[in-house]
């Protein structure tokens, strides 16, 4: 029997090199011989470096600003020709601590995640995998731009440095000394080095479900702040327009990460996909599948979230497309989207078997995973000794 085990982390427990080792294992307990294919797999937020590193990828460490300027540690991977970064190592939330003790919309800056892709390019990636999620910045991109080259001026010709506070008095990027590799090609419009951005929010850039209205207060601001930031995010999308020739302020994920995605599209040609479905492609998910008897995949928590971009529903969809049962399991799963996800062919198995404290399920995490794997694989073993 062939199985591909692809599962997400299960956050606080286990990373998703660790549930898919787990997984494995009960495979094997009941068929030694079992072929299994581990693909750790993540949404393109928190934790899909870590699910690359675990597999191979080499990390990259150094020293970065972070969303208030001050230095931070940021590490991210490389897989070959492939860069896989994600903001938050950078730019992020967590970096100001939990709950976050020093915040400040107007100050916080995309200038660290501006300097890993540089060092990745230095470094010879050819494509850049960006991961957007749990940014603390509404900034419009402007600090990253500015880290790869991008200047920002006022209407008196002086140079505005790349924040909210500042920017306020803007009238012109100029994107003449913007990192070369990321510049689209008169000839073909592509970039020499191509940026995909995982992004699973539609919202545009501006107005009540933009970057700063619906995004703003989960980053400390105030009404104040966001009629501010909504100016600011004007402003810079009016310049880009002028530098770019092209108006993007209306795709979907524009206004995800503060508008970071939609600065990188614009000035850099970058492409915002699904995290799920850009993880599974620079992984090779759906080559994996191909031949499969079945595919074991895994979260924390299957509930109605798992059907919105996240990587159970994501790896079901794949292997569904190659006509390869799927086994989902979960810490917990709902009853509602256990019945949502059987059109996608997939079988969910809570791993718990007995009732528990969160603390205790969450340490017995791998023990029960192997144990769920084992007694499923126990009953569709017969069945595939039918088939063959």
């Amino acid at each position: 029997m062939r199985v591909v085990v692809a599962p997400d982390k299960f956050k606080g427990s286990l990373d998703a090199a660790g549930v898919a080792g787990a997984l494995a294992a009960g495979v094997r307990d009941v068929l030694p011989n079992a072929e299994c294919a581990l693909i750790p797999m993540a949404d393109g937020g928190d934790g899909t470096v870590d699910a690359f590193l675990a597999t191979g990828a080499e990390p990259r460490r150094m020293r970065v600003s972070g969303p208030l300027g001050d230095p931070v540690e940021a590490t991210y991977a490389r897989d070959g020709a492939t860069a896989i970064v994600e903001m938050a190592a950078a730019s992020g939330l967590a970096l100001l601590g939990r709950p976050p003790s020093r915040i400040d919309a107007r100050r916080a800056t995309t200038r660290g995640t501006g300097e890993l892709l540089r060092d990745a390019l230095d470094g010879g990636a050819r494509r850049i995998l960006l991961g957007i999620g749990g940014s603390a910045t509404t900034d419009g991109g402007a600090g990253a731009l500015a880290a790869l080259g991008a200047r920002f001026y006022d209407g008196e010709g002086d140079e505005l440095e790349p924040t909210p506070e500042r920017l306020a008095a803007l009238t012109r990027i100029d994107l003449s000394g913007l990192e070369p590799r990321l510049r689209p090609s008169q000839q073909t419009g592509e970039p020499e080095v191509r940026i995909a951005v995982a992004c699973d929010v539609d919202s545009p850039l501006l107005g009540p479900l933009g970057a700063a209205a619906v995004f703003g207060p989960q980053k400390g601001a105030t009404a104040g702040d966001v009629a501010y930031l909504e100016r600011v995010l004007a402003r810079l999308a009016g310049a880009m327009s002028a530098a770019t020739g092209r108006d993007l302020r209306d795709i979907p994920g524009a206004g995800a990460a503060g508008g970071l995605g939609w600065a990188l599209a614009s000035a850099c040609g970058a492409t915002l996909e699904r995290g799920v479905a850009l993880v599974a492609a620079v992984r090779g998910l759906a080559d994996a599948l191909r031949g499969a008897d079945w595919c074991f995949t895994a979260e924390g928590r299957i509930d109605d979230q798992t059907l919105r971009g996240k990587v159970v529903a994501g790896v079901a969809q794949l292997a569904r497309s190659a006509n390869v049962p799927v086994v989902a399991f979960g810490g917990s799963v709902e009853g509602d989207a256990e019945i949502a996800l059987r059109p996608l062919g997939v079988t969910c198995v809570p791993i718990l078997t007995k009732p528990s404290s969160l603390e205790v399920a969450m340490h017995d995490s791998r023990a029960n995973l192997r144990l769920a794997a084992a007694r499923t694989v126990s009953l569709i073993a017969p069945r595939e000794r039918e088939h063959h």
